[in-house]
């Protein structure tokens, strides 16, 4: 397969089967406008672990979610990484208010994003006020997570960063109809570590000590939630 100069690999979807429509930027639209906005994205698919785009590069396209989950980060000075979020399918991506990426988006595992020229797609969006305001509402909800964010990395313990953020993630995945008796995480310790502001192996100790007070139980490729009201109680602290 050949693939792409941006990274990733071409993979074949129309609109009319994107599953992800009702929540993403494009619900906004209608059928005519769908379908001129299909003529402008590109299908990529990428391996875990390959990078969407880099902190700093010249903001050159914009990428809605379609499948699987990633990783959004900033590297600091020192060479530390700081995850700022998880990307789920829906999410809309790449808009910024410089000309450069102020971060870092790779996928966890196979990805597959709806990927947009910015000056096409910003030509495309200027005149449907729709569509502009739905992406307002994103930035918006990527404003308020953010200053979640600031809180759960500010004075709490990390038994309760780790409660939070298993629920928080727990809440989103049922927001896209994948909720499950097991909750599947598909990222890293040390992903979840470097979220956190953590060490892994505190992220380690704190999922055992979880799982030994009946909060969780640990299981392969996710976690169960054993005490619902225990986790919520230790996440709302």
């Amino acid at each position: 397969m050949k693939r792409s100069i941006a990274g990733g690999e071409p993979c074949v979807q129309s609109c009319a089967d994107c599953t992800v429509r009702p929540r993403s930027i494009c619900a906004a639209l209608d059928q005519d406008e769908l379908r001129q906005l299909e003529q402008l994205g590109h299908r990529l698919q990428y391996r875990s672990n390959e990078p969407v785009f880099n902190q700093e590069e010249i903001v050159t396209s914009c990428y809605n979610v379609l499948e699987g989950v990633m990783r959004l980060y900033k590297l600091l000075p020192d060479g530390r990484r700081q995850i700022v979020s998880f990307a789920l399918p829906g999410d809309f991506l790449g808009i910024s208010t410089t000309d450069r990426y102020a971060i870092s988006a790779d996928a966890v595992g196979p990805v597959v994003v709806c990927r947009f020229v910015k000056t096409l797609f910003s030509r495309f969006a200027e005149d449907r006020p729709n569509l502009l305001r739905r992406i307002n509402e994103f930035a918006t909800r990527e404003l308020s997570e953010a200053q979640e964010q600031m809180v759960l990395l500010g004075r709490r313990s990390a038994e309760e960063k780790v409660a939070c953020f298993l629920v928080k993630w727990r809440e989103r995945l049922a927001q896209i109809d994948t909720a499950t008796a097991i909750t599947p995480l598909p990222m890293s310790r040390q992903d979840i570590a470097d979220y956190l502001g953590l060490t892994i192996e505190t992220v380690s100790r704190t999922f055992t000590k979880l799982e030994r007070d009946g909060v969780i139980e640990i299981v392969q490729g996710g976690i169960r939630v054993a005490d619902a009201a225990r986790a919520e109680a230790l996440a709302a602290a």
